[in-house]
């Protein structure tokens, strides 16, 4: 069974074209436009086991928004097309990364019923050129998207390069546990039939 998918998505504001295989090797190949987005995915991939493919043009000129929301869109589309019924999964994730002063954790529940919990500060408004605020957007829009509950929790931090890191590698690890197939579960993995 292969749980694969393509999105393309093109906008006024953005032109995108992503693929994924949740039962990859961590192998990517982005070009986002967005440096720092760039790299986040690049952790997100490899600490997922995941293969993701994001080829993503956007008014940059303006600001990192849309291109950030947009791919979020379309990755939260893929995963739930990959997914197809749900037959066998684990289901639940969840995740703990360490990056230096910070402690990061996630977890998912791939259970059709979108919500973001996020409790992070970030220190800085900016990484770099990018605006930090963009991280809840982006967890947001994949969430809604991909139609799963997702529970960001940043038990400590300073360095928000850190704290953004540890979230991405953790949601990586978390979202690759909870879309493992589990040979001992029979169908979905919920008592209602149905996710």
């Amino acid at each position: 069974m292969s749980r694969t998918a393509k999105i393309a998505r093109k906008t006024g504001e953005t032109n995108i074209k992503l693929a994924l295989n949740i039962d990859g090797e961590g192998k990517s190949d982005l070009v986002t436009g967005v440096p720092f987005m760039t790299h986040m995915l690049d952790l997100f991939t490899k600490h997922g086991k995941f293969d993701l493919t994001v080829h993503a043009d956007g008014d940059t000129d303006v600001d990192d928004h849309h291109t950030t929301e947009d791919i979020a869109i379309c990755l939260g589309q893929a995963l739930k097309e990959a997914l197809g019924d749900k037959k066998g999964i684990r289901r639940y994730g969840n995740a703990f990364v360490p990056m230096d002063e910070t402690l990061a954790q996630v977890v998912v529940d791939l259970s059709n019923r979108p919500h973001l919990e996020l409790r992070a500060e970030f220190p800085s408004q900016k990484v770099g050129t990018f605006d930090t605020e963009l991280v809840e957007e982006f967890l947001w829009k994949l969430a809604l998207e991909a139609r799963m509950n997702l529970h960001v929790i940043v038990h400590y931090g300073r360095n928000t390069h850190h704290i953004i890191e540890a979230i991405f590698k953790a949601l990586g690890r978390a979202l690759d546990e909870a879309t493992l197939i589990d040979p001992r579960v029979k169908g979905v993995p919920s008592t209602k039939g149905v996710l």
